[in-house]
């Protein structure tokens, strides 16, 4: 029951009334709220929920929003366009596309969003042609509806959707039209490096992590299978590609380098021979063609005014003319990205495995070891070197905590650095002085060791493998230090 500030409500005749127009905001507001079917408002598009195998068999649940004068029976010529909306990467709940469909419905253009797959569908494993076969069942879906006329349906991808709709457009001509919204024409790899730089960079980051996460990170998570698609070639995909195309970037894009993207497929498009195709910049817009308040870098989740119009405008000409190809400037990019190089042998998935084992197993082990003696009040080894316990702290600490701050970095794409000082974000400033710390206390260790080799003869074996394995920790820890940009400027 619902309450107000000082008690439930009261059923006087006023109130009813309030109550009734508030359970009508809800039934706008919520998806899936009230009756399917039901139209939200004189003037919004009618939500209608439906469920459609995908590939596989994997069941997937959908929203059509039909535009609010759209028949309830039409005949062939009183059809309309249909369009199903594919979403970038991530969840893609139907809830992130859908003020988006119901853009476009109430221009005219009946929608479908689904909410993306979860089997077989994870940040670490996808397949674009398994997304592309479930595109296929929606547009088949969309196909059959009898407000929709057949030969009008077309696919609408963002960013990673768009790798995925045109696959699926090479895959049917049951695919009438492709939009695209900051579609990508370099490997996933290549352009998530450009797109971590160019956040790092308008942060303000400069020396070893603008090297660390956009070059090495990348590398070493495609080699070890963790980056999925990560070679994924869109290029032989939009060379195979005869419908009518609109590919749009924001003019603030700061994701999918949108001045090569844009040129990589128009070219594609040519040797393909299609002559249908608008490539399109829109001002004042981000990557998704959200507004933004931040030059491009944020996310707000916030569409223009005359989101879809120009869109839709072109998806209703298409019932009566092809396009000419065409293509506006494409936006400005403030460096170009770079073409990722091999692995080189201390950047290899195994000695990485290895060292960052082999480096957590002689740190952390040292220290470990040393806090279960001091909880048994066992004797202390006066023999070891006290810089060694400096070593073990320092070293676990630069260790995880570089690996940590750099998983961050991937899992948030490098929009959320933290402070900034001495180009350096505050938290790989403080990883880099720990390594230096490990690396120096592990030296004076070994010093000290060498000192007093003739105490350690007498000390118990475990005393004297805690000490081996700490100073063979430090040792591989060099390289892999360096590796990652810790022991770099």
């Amino acid at each position: 029951m619902s309450t107000g500030r000082h008690g439930p409500l009261r059923t006087t005749a006023p109130t009813t009334l309030l109550v009734t127009a508030l359970l009508a905001a809800l039934t706008v507001l919520l998806p899936g709220a009230g009756r399917a079917g039901a139209a939200t408002g004189s003037g919004d598009p009618v939500a209608t929920r439906v469920d459609f195998a995908g590939a596989g068999g994997t069941v997937l649940h959908g929203l059509v929003l039909t535009p609010p004068t759209a028949p309830p029976t039409a005949t062939a010529g009183q059809r309309g366009p249909g369009l199903v909306l594919i979403p970038g990467a991530g969840p893609g709940p139907l809830g992130e596309l859908r003020s988006a469909a119901e853009a476009y419905a109430r221009r005219g253009i009946t929608t479908l969003v689904f909410d993306k797959r979860t089997d077989g569908y994870s940040m670490t494993h996808r397949d674009y042609g398994q997304l592309a076969d479930d595109a296929l069942a929606a547009v088949r879906l969309l196909r059959a509806r009898p407000e929709v006329a057949p030969d009008r349906v077309g696919l609408w991808g963002l960013s990673e959707g768009a790798w995925v709709v045109s696959l699926a457009a090479t895959r049917s001509p049951d695919v009438a039209y492709l939009v695209t919204a900051g579609a990508v024409g370099l490997t996933p790899a290549r352009q998530q490096a450009w797109a971590y730089d160019g956040y790092l960079r308008h942060a303000g980051v400069t020396g070893s992590l603008r090297t660390a996460l956009p070059d090495t990170s990348v590398r070493v998570l495609s080699a070890a299978g963790l980056f999925p698609e990560a070679g994924y070639d869109p290029v032989p995909v939009w060379e195979r590609i005869h419908q009518p195309v609109l590919a749009e970037w924001g003019a603030l894009d700061r994701e999918a380098a949108p001045e090569e993207s844009a040129a990589i497929i128009r070219q594609a498009l040519d040797r393909a021979g299609n002559t249908h195709y608008t490539l399109r910049t829109v001002p004042g817009v981000r990557h998704n063609l959200h507004v933004t308040d931040d030059a491009g870098y944020d996310r707000p989740d916030r569409l223009p005014a005359d989101y879809a119009e120009t869109e839709a405008a072109w998806i209703q000409r298409l019932a009566t003319a092809l396009p000419t190809a065409s293509a506006d400037p494409a936006p400005h990019q403030d460096a170009r990205s770079r073409e990722l190089a091999p692995l080189r042998w201390y950047e290899s998935t195994w000695f990485q495995a290895v060292a960052t084992l082999l480096c957590l197993t002689g740190f952390a082990g040292y220290a470990l070891t040393g806090a279960a003696r001091r909880i048994r009040r066992g004797p202390r080894p006066h023999a070891l070197p006290r810089a060694a316990r400096w070593a073990a702290a320092t070293g676990t600490a630069a260790l995880l905590g570089g690996l940590g701050y750099l998983l961050f970095l991937v899992v948030t794409a490098a929009m959320f650095p933290g402070p900034v000082l001495f180009g350096r974000p505050v938290v790989w400033l403080a990883v880099q002085l720990l390594a230096l710390v490990a690396l120096g206390s592990a030296v004076v260790a070994a010093g000290t060791a060498l000192r007093r080799r003739a105490a350690l003869a007498t000390a118990p074996g475990l005393d004297r493998a805690r000490l081996g394995a700490l100073l063979l920790a430090a040792a591989l820890f060099t390289p892999w230090a360096l590796s990652w940009g810790l022991l770099l400027p």
